[in-house]
């Protein structure tokens, strides 16, 4: 249950404890008891997408189960290493939607903003792990560019903050980019699509909710928690935290082989996320991007997955089943 009014518990500083998230596939194996249990990619090919998770994170995973749906995410497996046809690095087109340094345009009435190309956790199956954020950071000398382009196109009342994670940039650096975005009378919505709050529950602070409390903006947050293990009493706590300052909570997750791709997984995951007041959203088919291959489950078997639990939970707790497809104007409807 969520707990009654709590208090604002003294934390570690999240930059503190982001520093001091686990890069080394050999250090997070021997926390677990699992040295040697898994076989990783070269260390070459690790450096090209790092290994990176937090301490709040690894201490949600199953001490000495190597089939841990948390593992599973972060930990970068020799499969990863193993070529597949249809399989691409740009899998959504996302460089084909840029319209100013990193704006991206792909729906009527949006327009997202890649903030940064940091997270607080490498998910293994990221579908922008190839992208160039070098070239595409708003927030740099560009950020006036695309603001006047913002301002100009009074078609979007929506903007949404994606990355990279945009919580992993200071207060300061997104308190300032919001106040500039509230002077655009045609924008109505922010919305902020985060891993923090389940990864690194530490980042939601007084600082974040103070700012967020008094966004002139109605703030949607989307979290992405693909497992009922993600939530636990710290993320709860929490997500409560930004519900009181006036978030909207949602959540999408990604069908992964191996982490929630059985029934009882998902519906497990929908009945923890009622228990915390957020709502199913989405259930997205995995965006084929290069070096996910080993994620990825058939739609035939997704659509049983859904008509399962369709048949056991109420409408309002099953996600919509979706795809993203490149120039389509909106996600792809499965079930």
């Amino acid at each position: 249950m969520i707990p009654q009014s709590p208090p604002l518990k003294e934390k570690q500083g999240w930059q503190t404890a982001l520093s001091q998230a686990v890069s080394d596939a050999d250090v997070l194996l021997a926390q677990l008891g699992l040295s040697n249990a898994l076989p990783a990619i070269s260390k070459d090919k690790i450096r090209q997408f790092p290994l990176r998770v937090p301490q709040s994170y690894i201490n949600k995973m199953r001490y000495g189960d190597p089939q841990d749906p948390l593992l599973r995410q972060v930990f970068p497996l020799i499969d990863e290493s193993f070529d597949a046809e249809g399989y691409a690095s740009d899998p959504v087109g996302d460089q084909f939607a840029v319209t100013s340094p990193g704006m991206l345009q792909k729906y009527q009435g949006r327009a997202l903003l890649v903030t940064t190309g940091a997270c607080a956790i490498h998910c293994r199956y990221c579908f922008r792990r190839h992208f160039p954020y070098a070239d595409s950071n708003p927030l740099a000398s560009q950020w006036q560019q695309t603001l006047t382009q913002l301002k100009a196109d009074t078609s979007i009342n929506e903007v949404i903050l994606s990355g990279g994670d945009p919580l992993s940039l200071s207060d300061k650096k997104l308190a300032t980019m919001v106040s500039e975005l509230e002077t655009l009378p045609h924008l109505r919505r922010l919305r902020i699509h985060t891993r923090l709050p389940l990864v690194l529950p530490e980042r939601v602070d007084n600082a974040l909710l103070d700012w967020i409390a008094n966004c002139k903006l109605k703030v949607v947050m989307v979290i992405h928690a693909n497992h009922a293990n993600e939530i636990d009493a710290e993320t709860a706590t929490a997500l409560y935290q930004l519900q009181q300052a006036g978030c909207q909570l949602l959540n999408q997750a990604v069908l992964l082989k191996g982490v929630n791709d059985s029934k009882q997984a998902l519906v497990d995951l929908s009945e923890r996320l009622s228990e915390v007041n957020v709502l199913p959203y989405y259930l997205h088919l995995l965006d084929k991007v290069a070096g996910a291959q080993h994620f990825d489950v058939e739609e035939s078997r997704a659509i049983d997955l859904i008509e399962a639990i369709r048949a056991e939970l109420p409408g309002y707790l099953v996600p919509r089943l979706v795809r993203e497809i490149q120039g389509e104007p909106s996600k792809t409807l499965i079930r």
